[in-house]
């Protein structure tokens, strides 16, 4: 990653943050931003988004009709809040970077292109309200998920300084634990899905691909063996697999798909763990290499 190594002492606006505070900024980013579906999935599961009235933005109480009354009303609400504090964290971390001469183009035009779908999942979260239909619920659900890894990848080119080979093989091994949880809370074992169990299962999928992004942008700069690399490509197709076929076995039932499902995770699963074992292979074979040069 290319960062240039001195402080431009121009400025286009008052803005100036060293790396590792930008690098901060888009951690915050992605937290919020993954918050934002999570509790969006909550909002959902318990018919809150048609709550506060169904009004967009204000709700059904309080100052202005801006609170809310009631506890379906307040999963709707907190949803908007921490949506709107995601929104203010994605422009703040497009405009930095677009304006400071020290970040990687790569991130700036990540992070730009995020803020450019901003107002477009904004308005589509309007829809769910007012229209609720499922073509636009699935629109915002999967615009929100671009806007996820496009900040993910721009988070690993901030910290790939930072990051080593070793951090492959962990983000595959939390990668392949993520997958079972993953599958024990889908219908295919829960019949009866409660809010807490697809809460839960959505920031245990955000955080599969999380792990596959990292693994895939480190892996390519530290990894040398084309078994390693090849089976990271594998398990990058299979996640994206994994991820359509599990929104789908969530919001229609259907034995067929959750079989198909089923099949994709365990393929998944086993990619990954014989991924790990495979990078953590590489790395070991690579440090005995080195330790004659150094003795």
């Amino acid at each position: 990653m290319s960062y240039d190594t001195q402080t431009s002492e121009s400025s286009r606006l008052p803005i100036d943050l060293d790396r590792a505070a930008f690098s901060s900024l888009l951690t915050v980013t992605v937290a919020l931003v993954a918050g934002t579906i999570i509790l969006g999935v909550a909002a959902r599961t318990t018919g809150s988004g048609l709550a506060c009235d169904a009004n967009w933005p204000v709700c059904d109480g309080g100052f202005l009709n801006l609170l809310p009354q009631g506890q379906p009303s307040f999963w709707e609400w907190i949803h908007r809040v921490v949506a709107m504090l995601a929104g203010f964290a994605i422009i703040a971390s497009a405009i930095v970077a677009i304006v400071s001469d020290q970040i990687d183009r790569r991130i700036a035009g990540l992070v730009t292109a995020g803020m450019i779908l901003t107002p477009i999942q904004v308005y589509l979260g309007r829809e769910t309200v007012l229209t609720y239909e499922m073509t636009v619920l699935n629109f915002h659900f999967w615009t929100a998920i671009v806007i996820f890894v496009l900040f993910v990848v721009a988070l690993v080119f901030a910290w790939a300084e930072w990051l080593t080979g070793k951090h492959v093989a962990i983000a595959l091994g939390i990668g392949a634990f993520t997958v079972p949880l993953q599958v024990l809370l889908s219908p295919l074992f829960i019949q009866q899905n409660t809010p807490m169990t697809l809460t839960i299962q959505m920031g245990v999928l955000l955080t599969l691909i999380a792990a596959v992004v990292l693994a895939v942008l480190v892996g390519r700069t530290h990894l040398e063996a084309i078994s390693s690399l090849g089976v990271i490509a594998a398990g990058t197709v299979l996640t994206v697999a994994t991820t359509i076929l599990s929104r789908e076995s969530v919001m229609t039932y259907s034995p067929t798909l959750d079989f198909v499902y089923l099949l994709v995770a365990g393929a998944l699963f086993l990619t990954l763990v014989v991924g790990a074992w495979l990078v953590h292979r590489e790395l070991s074979a690579s440090t005995r290499t080195r330790e004659p040069l150094s003795s």
